[in-house]
């Protein structure tokens, strides 16, 4: 089919498929464009003479793919576009070019061990995603399954995560393939299959929250990345954030997004009456940077009580890397080389302090800060089951075009996979209040300064991934790859 093109034009077909596969993820949500896509890559796969040849079209739609998908990440180089402005073409040919290798390799090792299986790529497929999630401090963002997320299937991550729903888009792409090669019956029973799970999953109707459901308040300050921390507007943003906090009714809690102080907390610890005014007697989550004694940067997340009182501290552990830290940052700080978010040469130390936090009146809450929100497997509950989880954010990074929609997106999974309602505020937006399905109940628009109280919605029983993570869906790889080459031995027999 490919071998009647010339070879660039065979590459441009694959990349434009590529982009097609991407084209499900948010914000346009297309997904039936991204299981068509697939779909035609599986049949291609078919006519892959050698390993070789296999890895070169895995890799040139995995560029595609990424290449779209990933389009936002230009944006954090603009903030300040005279000093990395041009690194930002760089970032995104290193992005795609690095995560397409992963599809690459599915694509030789499919080949290698079963030839022209369309089943055995599309394990391969499932399993890269998952180690791209792990590799180099991973990287889950635009996974395979996240097309997902708008629809019924996005209730299957409360069984096997987001590897699963991964897991249900191979699935159908390889049903159309079979109809493709006019296998009717084996493609048409896995379509009939798959639309009766998403059936079965549908959610329905949100419940009716209870009256007596804490009031949260979202406080979204919009303030511009490039203008955060500059001396003359840094004060107009923290009187913005008072002014919005102030309004109406003290609530049950007020959440202000990741940073919103754009002070160190050890400037501001032993005066925060202006913000013990603003909160009313409520309790208050902000987000701050501080510094140890040893002179170690941490990117926090506080909570404040009555009386302008700290009653917990928490420190993001998984840091962005290159944005938040880079390898060598003392090093490479003397030659001005540093993240875009740190303050210093070194950028920021991960957090060793554990969650969740307390919040009076309402309970524990497992604390997340931006880049922690896309990590399925590292969200860790403890034993006693929390009442919420609160993501601050500062999605100011990622523009206003694809970056925030995806990163919602990955936030409404992980309320699915933990069965809890979660509180999500960014500095630009897009804030949510989310439910334990993954509905949004309410939310701030993108781009816009604004505050919104929301009832917290109830918790549901924990589901199996809160359990089991990913190991099911791990375990259900591996034995099909093994009954894959066990077939294909007897047919060499």
């Amino acid at each position: 089919m490919l071998d009647s093109l010339p070879r660039w034009g065979r590459f441009g077909v694959l990349f434009a498929l590529g982009v097609a596969a991407g084209l499900g993820q948010a914000p346009l949500d297309l997904w039936p464009a991204s299981i068509l896509a697939l779909a035609m890559l599986l049949v291609l796969h078919r006519d892959s003479v050698t390993a070789r040849v296999a890895g070169w079209r895995l890799w040139f739609f995995g560029l595609g793919y990424f290449a779209f998908t990933l389009r936002w990440i230009v944006e954090p180089f603009l903030v300040d576009a005279p000093r990395h402005g041009w690194m930002a073409p760089f970032a995104l040919v290193f992005m795609a070019c690095g995560a397409a290798l992963f599809w690459a390799v599915a694509g030789w090792v499919a080949t290698r061990i079963a030839p022209r299986s369309q089943v055995m790529l599309a394990l391969l497929l499932v399993a890269v995603e998952m180690t791209r999630s792990l590799v180099l401090t991973g990287f889950p963002w635009a996974l395979l399954g996240h097309i997902w997320v708008p629809t019924w299937l996005a209730q299957a991550s409360a069984i096997g995560g987001p590897h699963l729903l991964t897991g249900i888009t191979l699935i159908a792409a390889l049903a159309l393939a079979r109809i493709a090669r006019r296998a009717f019956w084996s493609g048409g029973a896995a379509m009939l299959a798959l639309l009766l799970v998403a059936a079965a999953l549908r959610p329905g109707p949100a419940p009716q929250i209870a009256a007596d459901a804490p009031i949260v308040r979202l406080v979204q300050p919009n303030a511009p990345q490039h203008l955060k921390w500059d001396p003359a507007y840094r004060d107009a943003f923290v009187n913005r954030l008072v002014t919005l906090s102030g309004q109406a009714a003290p609530p049950d809690l007020i959440v202000w997004p990741e940073t919103a102080v754009p002070y160190l907390l050890n400037e501001i610890i032993d005066d925060l009456r202006l913000l013990d005014e603003a909160a009313r007697g409520a309790p208050l989550v902000f987000g701050v940077q501080r510094v140890d004694g040893a002179g170690r940067f941490y990117n926090a997340l506080v909570v404040m009580e009555q009386g302008g009182r700290i009653t917990a501290t928490y420190d993001k552990q998984h840091l962005v890397p290159f944005g938040e830290y880079i390898p060598f940052g003392d090093l490479l700080g003397r030659f001005g080389l540093r993240g875009l978010a740190a303050t210093d040469g070194g950028g920021f130390a991960p957090g060793t302090t554990a969650g969740p936090v307390a919040i009076p009146g309402i309970g524990l809450a497992v604390p997340l800060i931006c880049y922690e929100g896309i990590f399925a497997e590292e969200i860790l509950t403890g034993p006693d089951r929390p009442r919420l989880l609160l993501l601050i954010t500062n999605d100011g990074w990622f523009g206003e075009a694809a970056g925030p929609h995806q990163h919602l997106a990955q936030a409404r999974l992980r309320a699915i996979e933990q069965g809890l309602p979660m509180v999500r505020v960014a500095n630009t937006g897009i804030s949510a209040m989310i439910d334990a399905q993954g509905r949004i109940t309410a939310s701030l628009a993108l781009g816009a300064d604004g505050v919104l109280d929301a009832a917290l919605p109830a918790i549901r029983a924990a589901p199996p991934y809160t359990r089991l993570g990913d190991w099911p869906v791990g375990l259900l790889v591996l034995l099909g790859m093994a009954i894959c080459i066990i077939n294909r031995k007897r047919d060499s027999d």
